[in-house]
């Protein structure tokens, strides 16, 4: 037979104190704790402003040290956030704070959740990847055997050292029969290439090229870019602005393309919620977001933060995305499996 406790209620009475689990006990202490809406004011406040933050990120100022394009290319880690916030709610017993974060958990869901699952497919009749493989790469050709076993049928290579090129067309001979190189960026193909020129992205010197691949389902219009770098500084925040001009005139070439199908290929040093890269994402599809496993970060290669470097389709489905193993560049490859239409 069940035992009733009896406590004092304070006002000369008394009431029995429930029974059952330590569940149901702890539950009803909660219930009775005129402090657990008021208790965690502060982590409710945060979880409200980081949900705002992810909310609202395009509307973040970006006339002071590009402080919007500098949380953009992060963005997805504010997730961590989540839970340790939640672990000082429940430290704190604060219903207030829970309901908050819960809240912040759903949008940051809502933005990077489908990111998270497996959208890959199995279809796909052309095979490219892109590497940036650093200027100051100590083994050039462990690199481009690395990447050819990938058996991607177009190959383009970003931060092309003038003294290693020779290195990279030697060793990815066999596998492709076609090449160009234009200034620091190439690409390698096993179909041909015609039409091939350099693209001014306003730098002063080569850093983006376009060529032809003559494929069997039809001529593709392909772009290779290598965006200028940016740095985060104390004096000075998110130092961006030549990378944004050259997004710009980016955008423009692939507005001027009057081929239908279109790749993009090659080292942005931006995401794809960086606002500032809007006139080239605008109108073009990543396959990392269409069709990619994870987020496919590619830099650094020791940690992998950011996906800067990405791989764009218009007038192509995407079937797959991934990453490639690390070679000795600190960024890792990536590549894509795309279906093209005659």
């Amino acid at each position: 037979m069940a035992q009733a406790y009896m406590t004092d209620t304070g006002n000369g009475g008394s009431e029995p104190e429930p029974s059952g689990s330590p569940v149901r006990r702890r539950l009803a202490e909660l219930r009775r704790d005129p402090g657990i809406w008021r208790r965690g004011i502060l982590l409710a406040s945060a979880a409200v402003l980081l949900s705002l933050v992810m909310i609202f990120h395009a509307h973040l100022p970006n006339d002071i040290g590009n402080l919007g394009s500098l949380i953009e290319t992060f963005l997805p880690w504010l997730g961590l956030a989540v839970p340790l916030l939640l672990a000082g709610a429940v430290w704190r017993k604060s219903a207030t704070a829970l309901i908050a974060i819960l809240l912040t958990a759903g949008v940051w869901l809502n933005l990077f959740g489908g990111l998270v699952t497996d959208k890959s497919g199995g279809g796909g009749n052309l095979t490219v990847a892109t590497h940036n493989v650093d200027a100051d790469n100590t083994d050039p050709r462990g690199t481009a055997e690395s990447v050819a076993t990938s058996g991607a049928d177009v190959l383009a290579l970003t931060e092309l050292k003038a003294s290693a090129v020779p290195v990279y067309e030697r060793a990815l001979a066999a596998a492709y029969p076609y090449h160009a190189v234009e200034g620091t960026v190439g690409v390698w193909s096993k179909y041909p290439l015609t039409s091939t020129l350099p693209v001014d992205i306003k730098m002063g010197w080569t850093r983006a090229m376009r060529t032809t691949v003559r494929t069997e389902q039809g001529e593709v219009a392909v772009f290779v870019a290598h965006l200028p770098s940016v740095r985060v500084k104390l004096n000075a925040g998110f130092t961006a602005n030549q990378r944004d001009n050259s997004a710009e005139a980016l955008g423009q070439a692939l507005v001027a393309e009057p081929l239908r199908k279109v790749i993009l290929l090659g080292d942005l040093n931006g995401t794809m919620n960086d606002r500032a890269l809007s006139p080239v994402t605008s109108q073009m599809r990543s396959t990392q977001g269409a069709a990619g496993d994870g987020f496919g970060f590619s830099w650094p290669a020791g940690f992998p933060m950011a996906r800067i470097d990405q791989i764009m389709v218009r007038g192509i489905k995407p079937e797959a995305s991934w990453t490639l193993p690390r070679t000795g560049s600190d960024h890792l490859p990536i590549a894509a499996r795309l279906t093209l239409k005659p």
